[in-house]
């Protein structure tokens, strides 16, 4: 561009994005033309590695590479830099309008790339779909198949690359403790029944419900007490009268314990003297 192709002592935006970015390697400058004897481009064409700037000399690490190109090719000229390139993208810049849509239309037609054609001063987004590569254990990967491709899990940064781990994988790995996050539902019962029958007949009355939903059956333990995987159900006198039912369950069992939860909020003691 003109800004490379210029003496020092005139100014460019690209001559100021090459002084700084021409430190780092892993850049590259590319010119797309002939660079008039004397300039910038012209010298770093012919291996000059140190340049003296109005503001002092700067080293230039990034590659140099140099382009045959011309500014001002046709269509066809175009389209065969779109099929050697093979971009994700096409942004023209430059053009009259009909003839940069009649171009749009070739690029579509040829190779189905999304082409833009912003107006000046617009801002465009360019849609991307990052390519991530990543390890999965034997263990993980059954999960994934049994629940229908469907997995929560973490994504884990290695020394190499990235890992797809459960939940207890990841925790095991990245050496942290384990957190149990448990919630829990009161109801109060005015009724002039003790907690071991109040207990007995939510027993019977949940057992059924829960079964048509095949969630799974209450078992009664020896201190009365109701228990579905982590979900416990106690019952407790109070001392100013009637009791207390307490629902206590781990999020993993979120799904039984808010069902639970909800019938007795729906149904209350109704579910108890029926």
């Amino acid at each position: 561009s003109s800004g490379i192709n210029a003496e020092y002592g005139h100014s460019g935006m690209s001559l100021n994005i090459f002084k700084a970015w021409c430190h780092d390697a892993n850049n590259m400058v590319i010119m797309p033309g002939y660079c008039v004897s004397g300039t910038v481009g012209h010298k770093l064409l012919n291996g000059t590695r140190k340049l003296e700037t109005d503001k002092g000399s700067v080293v230039v690490n990034m590659a140099v590479e140099y382009l045959s190109f011309s500014a001002h090719a046709d269509a066809k000229g175009i389209l065969q830099l779109i099929k050697n390139c093979q971009p994700k993208n096409v942004v023209l810049v430059h053009g009259e309008d009909k003839k940069m849509d009649f171009l749009i239309d070739k690029i579509d037609d040829q190779f189905g790339i999304p082409s833009f054609k912003p107006a000046n001063g617009e801002q465009i987004s360019i849609p991307c779909e990052p390519h991530i590569v990543g390890s999965i254990t034997k263990e993980t990967f059954k999960t994934v198949r049994t629940n229908g491709n469907h997995f929560d899990g973490m994504l884990v940064k290695g020394e190499e690359q990235l890992s797809l781990l459960s939940a207890e994988e990841a925790r095991v790995k990245l050496g942290l403790k384990p957190v149990s996050i448990n919630l829990n539902y009161k109801l109060a019962m005015n009724l002039d029944i003790t907690p071991t029958v109040i207990l007995e007949r939510l027993h019977t009355q949940l057992s059924s419900i829960i079964s048509d939903q095949k969630l799974g059956p209450f078992k009664r333990q020896l201190d009365g007490t109701l228990n579905l995987n982590s979900v416990h159900i106690t019952c407790k006198k109070e001392e100013a009268g009637g009791s207390v039912v307490h629902v206590l369950w781990a999020v993993e069992d979120d799904m039984v314990g808010r069902t639970v939860s909800d019938i007795l909020e729906e149904c209350g003691e109704g579910l108890i003297v029926n």
